[in-house]
């Protein structure tokens, strides 16, 4: 693939990510040789997206250590910026559903024209650098399986009107563009029925085939693919251990739960009363302020008289 062929080893031990929140994920360890496809699996929330962003250099390593090809991370975060790319992760590369497939690659293109070129093809014939894009895209359109004349208007079809597993695949297509020798894909898998789920896993097969390191956040492990489970993370993360060694939990916290909503009852009696005794003590303050009145405008008369 150009200047940048093959993919990259990734070797993790100990790894972890904190955020303002507290842990994201710890206690990652992972080795996987050059063209691997690597699984993030785990429920929601403990930590995948975090951990993918990480190891494609966009997210900082809070501890352990963690190398992607010669590059050493977090000291190195740039570089595996730039051996990197990411697809199908929310926030960050959303696809506008305003635009067309073309109109989506020919941005792309113009973007790895401008800032993913090196020197050298910049000095090129435009004649050459466009045929050099275009080879690009087609050849991306191919790897992600994305057969534009088989969509509904061809290049011209919006976004909004392409399929889940359509779209999945336009996203790879643009981060292939860029021949990236690592991919990250998130959510590959989210929302597919088990058909679509098999063309997915066969397409992230095929992408590590091809040489390129796939890493992918996944329901479900693809067969054959160095798994990485998410799911043990957070689990330790819920349960804090204490100084004598014991799990400090939440049984702890449930009877003083317990004890509240215990006096929820009452609470809701004295309201009650409380609002029981409102007319009351609004017809008092009523009584006051006539007789408050009813003295002043005696008090009124009186002067009038003297004067």
């Amino acid at each position: 693939m150009g200047e940048q062929a093959g993919g990259v080893r990734i070797a993790a031990d100990g790894l972890g990510i904190k955020g303002p929140r507290g842990w994201a994920v710890r206690g990652i360890s992972v080795d996987a040789e050059p063209g691997a496809l690597v699984a993030v699996v785990g429920p929601s929330g403990t930590g995948r997206t975090c951990l993918l962003l990480a190891l494609t250099g966009r997210m900082k390593v809070s501890e352990g250590a963690a190398v992607v090809g010669d590059a050493r991370l977090p000291k190195h975060m740039a570089a595996v910026r730039g051996i990197s790319a990411l697809a199908h992760v929310p926030g960050v590369t959303d696809l506008d559903p305003a635009l067309t497939v073309g109109e989506h690659l020919r941005e792309r293109a113009l973007l790895q024209r401008r800032f993913g070129a090196s020197l050298r093809a910049l000095l090129r014939p435009r004649g050459e650098r466009a045929a050099e894009a275009r080879r690009r895209g087609e050849a991306a359109l191919e790897a992600a399986g994305l057969d534009l004349e088989a969509l509904p208007k061809g290049p011209r079809t919006a976004v909004r009107d392409l399929e889940r597993l359509e779209a999945l695949r336009l996203s790879i297509a643009l981060a292939l563009v860029g021949e990236p020798r690592l991919l990250g894909v998130d959510d590959a898998d989210l929302k597919l029925s088990d058909g679509e789920r098999e063309e997915v896993h066969a397409l992230l097969r095929s992408l590590a085939d091809a040489g390129t390191t796939v890493v992918a956040v996944c329901a479900e492990a693809p067969e054959g693919a160095v798994r990485i489970s998410t799911a043990q993370s957070a689990e330790e993360r819920e349960a804090e251990v204490d100084g004598s060694g014991r799990a400090d939990t939440a049984p702890q916290e449930a009877e003083p739960e317990e004890a509240r909503r215990a006096d929820e009852p009452e609470q809701a009696d004295r309201t009650d009363a409380d609002r029981a005794d409102e007319p009351e003590q609004a017809d008092l303050a009523d009584e006051a302020d006539e007789a408050g009145q009813g003295e002043e405008k005696a008090d009124a008369v009186a002067e009038t008289r003297r004067s």
